[in-house]
């Protein structure tokens, strides 16, 4: 009998735990389009206003429930469909320090500003432009982000909702 156990719809990537990481991004996208259909609906401006930040925050939120709920299966999955243009990425590499910096920087600017959103409302109105497209941009940068910081990132972000999960540095292993 082998030791190695049989590919199934868990290590192929396309179990339930791909699925409902695909449906929770195809919600991300329709909260999207909900914000031009709150702006035409002739709500007022402080109404769309709220309706805008809690999509953009719960984008956040529910992307890295994506990322948690897909794992590094998924993410292969995923990269081979949406990313297949884009230059293939070591799973096993560690990335250079300067695509680190810039793939952590792409990851907590989205998340920084979707945080600060709603303060900066509050204490200044109408200092923040209301554009659905930077809100986009937004998104756009935190998947990138995801690209730019290769396969293991995908590790590091399943390992925050494991309990058990310990951290194992190889460079600190060799020395």
């Amino acid at each position: 009998m082998s030791s190695h156990a049989t590919a199934g719809p868990e290590t192929t990537g396309r179990g339930w735990r791909f699925k409902c990481g695909v449906a929770l991004f195809c919600l991300m996208i329709v909260m999207v389009l909900l914000i031009p259909v709150a702006a035409a609906s002739g709500l007022s401006p402080s109404k769309v206003a709220t309706v805008t930040g809690v999509i953009f925050v719960g984008n956040k939120i529910i992307l890295l429930l994506t990322i948690a709920v897909m794992g590094k299966a998924g993410f292969q999955e995923l990269k081979g469909i949406i990313g297949g243009y884009m230059p293939r990425l070591k799973s096993d590499g560690i990335v250079s320090p300067t695509r680190h910096v810039v793939g952590l920087v792409m990851f907590c600017l989205p998340i920084f500003t979707a945080w600060l959103e709603p303060y900066l409302d509050a204490v200044a109105p109408g200092l923040r432009p209301n554009l659905w497209q930077l809100q986009l941009l937004g998104d756009v940068m935190l998947v990138a982000s995801i690209f730019v910081l290769g396969g293991n990132f995908w590790e590091k972000i399943r390992a925050l909702f494991i309990r058990t999960a310990r951290v194992a540095d190889p460079v600190s292993d060799l020395g």
